[in-house]
């Protein structure tokens, strides 16, 4: 396996909500993701972040093929999977599995564990019954649990062992990508590491690539190899890890590290806190130009008029959407980095 092969492709990746009008109003579409394309190299982790309505769940679940695509490609090992149907995408389905936020939620309370872990290989119809039987055991093992465990109900376990259970059923089909959607915000703080470095675990063993949704900033430095910023549909930013934490460009990234604190103080981790004002536009409605700019304490005129493009910036492989920061990476806002 080598961190250079790419293993999914996502290409201007658009899903719109059409939603009816009342009698006398018409109906109106919400740009949920507008437009977002990224590249997922095997073995790694891409984080995607934003605010609550950014859309980055949206653009895990369309991946999922669980939300509908308007328009755009998705490509997995090479393989367009954008249209797939029946047959075909649950072929696909064992390639890519996901593992949701909630770990109450997403379990049948009526199912042994081990039933529901067992799940995936009964419906792609993976090996024989006692080799099923085998693997079952083995991911309970994998995943901190004992095997003599997948006879008890999901109320007799942890919200983090019951996130285990969701992971280990998230491997059982052997995926090449998992989407980790959110997957510690539900769990108390000192569960949170335990798990995180479970997948890390995981990912290095079984040779794991994963996109990770989140908007907690510690968890994404912890977990990710590449970042992408989301904001209304759209990214704005996308950086390997170090480069993006050491020196954030857009000023929506700005916002979002400033409310990071440093450790061992207060101050936060990129200097001068940036309170933003006001809330994101409406999706339905978005402004002509940087969806950013009537929230942005920099934009000028042409922000506000002229939508600006992903490009390529600097010398670190890193891409933003601001027409403030020019092609070497130079920012707008030098008072930031006090």
């Amino acid at each position: 396996m080598t961190h250079n092969e790419t293993l999914l492709v996502v290409k201007d990746l658009k899903v719109h909500f059409r939603r009816q009008g009342s009698l006398f109003a018409k109906p109106s579409v919400v740009h949920a993701v507008d437009g977002v394309s990224f590249k997922v190299r095997r073995g790694t982790t891409l984080a995607i972040v934003g605010e609550s309505g950014s859309g980055k769940t949206t653009t895990a679940l369309s991946i999922m093929r669980l939300a509908p695509i308007t328009s755009g490609s998705v490509a997995m090992a090479n393989q367009e999977i954008t249209h797939l149907e029946g047959t075909n995408l649950r072929r696909v389905r064992r390639n890519l599995q996901i593992i949701f936020q909630d770990p109450y939620s997403s379990l049948n309370p009526r199912v042994r564990v081990g039933a529901a872990v067992r799940a995936p290989l009964d419906q792609m119809n993976i090996g024989l019954p006692a080799e099923r039987d085998e693997r079952v055991a083995a991911l309970f093992r994998s995943v901190g649990l004992r095997p003599e465990q997948q006879h008890l109900f999901p109320h007799q376990f942890s919200g983090g062992q019951r996130q285990r259970i969701n992971i280990a059923r998230a491997l059982a089909s052997k995926p090449d990508l998992v989407i980790c959607d959110e997957p510690v915000s539900a769990l108390d703080v000192a569960v949170r590491a335990q798990t995180l470095n479970l997948l890390q675990k995981l990912q290095k063993e079984m040779g794991l690539t994963y996109l990770f949704i989140s908007h907690d900033m510690a968890v994404v430095e912890h977990m990710c190899d590449e970042i992408a910023v989301m904001y209304m549909g759209r990214i704005v930013e996308r950086a390997p890890r170090h480069a993006f934490f050491d020196h954030p460009l857009h000023p929506y990234s700005w916002a979002l590290m400033s409310a990071v604190p440093a450790l061992g103080g207060s101050r936060t981790r990129v200097g001068t806190r940036i309170q933003l004002k006001g809330d994101p536009p409406n999706p339905i409605d978005p402004p002509p130009g940087c969806r950013f700019a009537p929230r942005c304490p920099f934009a000028v005129s042409r922000c506000r008029e002229r939508a600006p493009e992903l490009r390529a910036v600097g010398p670190l492989g890193r891409e933003v959407a601001c027409h403030l920061i020019d092609d070497t990476g130079a920012t707008p806002h030098p008072r930031l980095y006090l």
